[in-house]
């Protein structure tokens, strides 16, 4: 039986916004065994998480979600969450992000319509257990989010959980879709889900070239600080980055600690950080011509031959950052083209 919404206080959770900036959070990369434990749409279906194994007795009507990336993935494979989170970063007019709202659109649940979702306030450090509460859910869906185990046991009080694939806002979109896939009864559309997706990053790439074999570093600067953030391939950027065809630079794999997706380099020793692209986002206050002209920034490689890559669209950012198949259908060729200029500046040098 659900508990009532006055049963549910809330209680601290790792909040999401990080992933844009440097607190993108130095999360463990353990990864979950299989997302499930059966490859069928009948139900019940087991789908397992870092925290055990939730069974689904029966087909969702009612779907929930938390973090980023679960309610696009639902949306992805037709399903119209109950109630999903407002978008805090990189958000559009309707606290969500363009291509969430052309699906939904698709769907017939757009903004106003009867079947469109609850967008509720998730605050940064907390689960709105009221909120999830209150839309009824028959599942929550959190393959890709920081749930603690605290957080999980107290929502799986309240509907089944599918938790995360991998600790710390690190799931795989790959692993992600399959997991929500499951649960939903989808798993064969899932799949097809991630083979379309992975078609759609093979035609960008395709369509740039001259970005295939080339060295990078994903990263960011710290204004006030000035210190530079690495992300190492755990991270989604790095990941779509190689499944472009780029390659990882061998010093970012070199100093990478299997626990983490990023690390800090000191400015002193920019010019160490040898590649042929920098990918990086450019916040308020910080543009490309700033980074070269910085009298240490301007000293990495890639910034001092013309391949330094970045972008002060916060959801563009967003679509790789927090990666699933409709945000990576709407943002790779934008990526894969100020790559290919990345390169083209290169190589004029």
């Amino acid at each position: 039986m659900k508990l009532s919404q006055r049963a549910l206080a809330a209680v601290a959770v790792a909040g999401l916004a990080a992933l844009s900036l440097t607190a993108c959070g130095a999360g463990t990369q353990e990864s979950a065994a299989a997302s499930s434990g059966t490859a069928t749409d009948a139900f019940p279906v087991t789908v397992k998480s870092i925290y055990g194994e939730t069974e689904i007795k029966e087909k969702p009507e009612r779907v929930a979600t938390l973090s980023w990336v679960n309610g696009d993935t639902a949306l992805a494979l037709g399903v119209v969450p109950v109630a999903v989170p407002k978008v805090t970063w990189g958000m559009n007019a309707n606290d969500s992000t363009d291509w969430a709202d052309a699906k939904l659109d698709e769907l017939g649940a757009g903004k106003d319509s009867e079947k469109a979702p609850t967008f509720y306030d998730e605050p940064s450090g907390d689960v709105n257990y009221d909120a999830i509460a209150a839309a009824d859910p028959d599942v929550i869906l959190a393959a890709y989010s920081g749930l603690t185990q605290e957080q999980y046991d107290k929502l799986s009080k309240i509907a089944p959980v599918v938790g995360p694939g991998v600790a710390a806002y690190s799931t795989p979109w790959e692993q992600s879709t399959q997991m929500i896939g499951d649960a939903l009864g989808k798993h064969d559309e899932a799949a097809r889900l991630v083979e379309d997706t992975e078609a759609t990053i093979t035609e960008a790439a395709d369509a740039h070239p001259q970005i295939k074999g080339k060295t990078f570093i994903a990263g960011n600067f710290e204004a006030d600080q000035g210190g530079i953030n690495v992300y190492t391939a755990g991270d989604n950027r790095s990941r779509l980055l190689s499944a472009l065809g780029m390659r990882q630079a061998p010093v970012v794999e070199k100093n990478a600690k299997p626990d983490a997706f990023f690390f800090n380099w000191s400015p002193e020793r920019a010019d160490e950080l040898d590649s042929q692209v920098f990918f990086t986002w450019f916040p308020e206050g910080q543009s490309k011509e700033s980074i070269e002209k910085d009298k240490l920034l301007g000293r990495i490689p890639a910034v001092k031959n013309g391949g330094l890559v970045g972008t002060d669209d916060n959801q563009l950012l967003l679509s790789i950052s927090a990666s699933n198949p409709l945000s990576i259908a709407w943002g790779v060729d934008k990526i894969a083209t100020l790559l290919a200029e990345g390169v083209d500046a290169t190589e004029g040098q």
